[in-house]
């Protein structure tokens, strides 16, 4: 498989040379097309325009936005002048959104007007007060000192902020030979992206991942789809996940197909866009699939052209997998199994592998990709076929988490294994099932969450004594969060009450579907709380409830 050894901005700038006038991107909503000539140009004038604001190689540039031409055109601009691009999860509100921005140090953010019901630029300046006064590219913020450069991507003017049309103007200050010296003085192992993973110990950790760490991984992904430039691949999972920019538009220029995103995810916009631009790819989630399968209008579209794709995220159901296969015609779909830390894919299925294996396994590691399963809480490998905790080793494991040597300490072991935290049992051929997971995390409708983090919000809250967060399985989402409430004496209020109070402060699928209170939680002899016949008794108690 091949070893790529160049900046992502030079792997654009390659294929364009490659094929000039070979489609590179279509919004089919929109009628925007570009050929891959046309695609590096417009990234050159983005980066071009990052370096007319000041901003230095290594610098951090947050962006938070849905699937807009402009985030792909900064993921490979950013990629070119050689800032770090730190992707802001769409549903984030205030208290998450402050407390990346400060964490990752970052000096500017790009973001769009609003989401769904919630206003980014209201919770901006909710976050930021200054803003308003501040003259553009001089913001001085009490609580976020590193940030000063907004850039709004929409047709209304702030005074406050760039447009991304005075980014692009600015640009023509800096010349073509000023980016070649920049992007000429990248290196393969710099930092080129920080996405934010819900940690463990209750808040978000930044993990650094490489130019060589992402287009490595981006290749051999493409490898394990038979993807080239004869393809055309629908991406409506979000950019700010790897599975959008990594396994999405990454994997597509790493051998210079077509991508097609979708801005915001509907079921419709999917089998549109699929069927009138002749898709033969399709990514997403279990629940994206269900979402697309069920669709009443479903027999009305011409899918006839897909063949490949991945579903990952979550656990995928066997009748989903068939059904993508049997009446979507995605027959060499694949299942891809990652995280974050490790750039994301560890594991794939091939696309021919026996449906069953495609199913029932994540597939095998990827070409120069080690795999192996320990003895959970040791480095001691287990024979083929017994449950461990999965670990794994080679150029996609992350450069560590931002200013968290002691987390990435914990994660990678000397001699470069990565802890995943997951569970897992390997056959004689190497193909993983995974079986469960060492850490609590939740995986909601391919949305990870960690219990903590929402544990340490509510014990915020002035009514709560203590919280514990588990989850419960669920049909639709693959898991639904379940949080047990002990209040303070003398208080009281509702399920419904504390929800309302979540709201705008914490992402939407972190809010808690189920609520208890209770007086007491199981316990271990020393005192420990034993999440485990927690979960037992919240699958109990909610599975008679179907909806509240």
């Amino acid at each position: 498989m091949s070893d790529i050894q160049v900046p992502i901005g030079k792997l654009l700038e390659d294929v364009a040379k490659r094929q000039p006038d070979h489609e590179a991107v279509v919004y089919s909503d929109r009628g925007l097309r570009y050929t891959y000539q046309q695609f590096d140009e417009e990234c050159r004038k983005a980066a071009k325009g990052l370096m007319a604001l000041g901003i230095e190689r290594g610098e951090h540039v947050a962006i938070w936005s849905t699937n807009k031409p402009e985030w792909l055109t900064s993921q490979f601009a950013t990629g070119k002048m050689g800032a770090v691009l730190v992707t802001v999860n769409t549903n984030y509100r205030t208290s998450e959104l402050e407390y990346l921005l400060k964490q990752s140090d970052a000096t500017t953010l790009i973001l769009m007007d609003q989401f769904r019901d919630a206003s980014y630029i209201e919770m901006l300046y909710e976050i930021v007060p200054e803003l308003k006064l501040a003259e553009r590219g001089n913001l001085q913020s009490s609580k976020l000192p590193k940030l000063k450069n907004i850039i709004f991507l929409g047709e209304e003017a702030y005074p406050d902020m760039y447009t991304w049309g005075e980014l692009i103007e600015l640009g023509k200050k800096v010349t073509d030979a000023e980016l070649d010296a920049r992007m000429d003085s990248l290196d393969k192992d710099d930092v080129i992206n920080m996405q934010y993973t819900s940690g463990t110990t209750g808040f978000p950790k930044g993990v650094m991942l490489t130019h060589y760490n992402l287009a490595n991984n981006a290749v051999n992904i493409a490898g394990c789809m038979n993807l080239t430039n004869k393809d055309r691949l629908c991406i409506p999972v979000p950019f700010f996940h790897c599975f959008g920019c990594v396994l999405g538009t990454l994997a597509c220029v790493s051998v210079g197909a077509t991508m097609v995103p979708v801005e915001e995810f509907s079921p419709k916009a999917v089998l549109e866009a699929v069927s009138k631009e002749k898709c033969t790819g399709l990514h997403g989630v279990p629940t994206m699939f269900i979402g697309e399968l069920n669709d009443p209008d479903f027999d009305t579209y011409d899918l006839s052209s897909l063949r490949t794709g991945i579903m990952a995220g979550s656990n995928c159901p066997i009748e989903v997998m068939k059904a993508v296969v049997d009446k979507m015609g995605a027959s060499e779909i694949t299942i891809a199994y990652g995280q974050t830390e490790s750039s994301p894919v560890i594991t794939q299925t091939r696309v021919d592998d026996p449906l069953m294996l495609r199913v029932e396994s994540v597939g095998r590691a990827l070409p120069n990709v080690e795999v192996k399963i320990v003895e959970p809480g040791t480095n001691d490998e287990v024979p083929r076929g017994v449950q461990g905790e999965l670990c794994t080793r080679g150029y996609h494991v992350m450069k560590g988490y931002y200013k968290n040597p002691e987390a990435t300490k914990a994660a990678i072991t000397e001699d470069g294994w990565l802890h995943t935290g997951d569970l897992a049992v390997m056959d004689e051929n190497g193909y993983c099932r995974i079986t469960g997971r060492l850490k609590d995390m939740i995986i909601r409708g391919g949305e990870n969450i960690y219990p903590r983090e929402i544990e340490e919000f509510l014990y915020q809250h002035p009514k709560v004594l203590d919280v514990q967060v588990v989850g419960i399985p669920d049909e639709k989402y693959g898991e639904e969060v379940s949080a047990w409430i002990k209040l303070k004496e003398g208080e009281s209020t509702t399920a419904d009450e504390l929800r309302k109070d979540c709201m705008g402060k914490i992402a939407a699928y972190k809010i808690p579907r189920y609520i208890a209170f209770v007086d007491e939680y199981p316990m271990t002899a020393s005192g420990k709380i034993q999440k485990f016949k927690l979960r037992q008794q919240a699958e109990e108690t909610f599975s008679r409830v179907t909806n509240e």
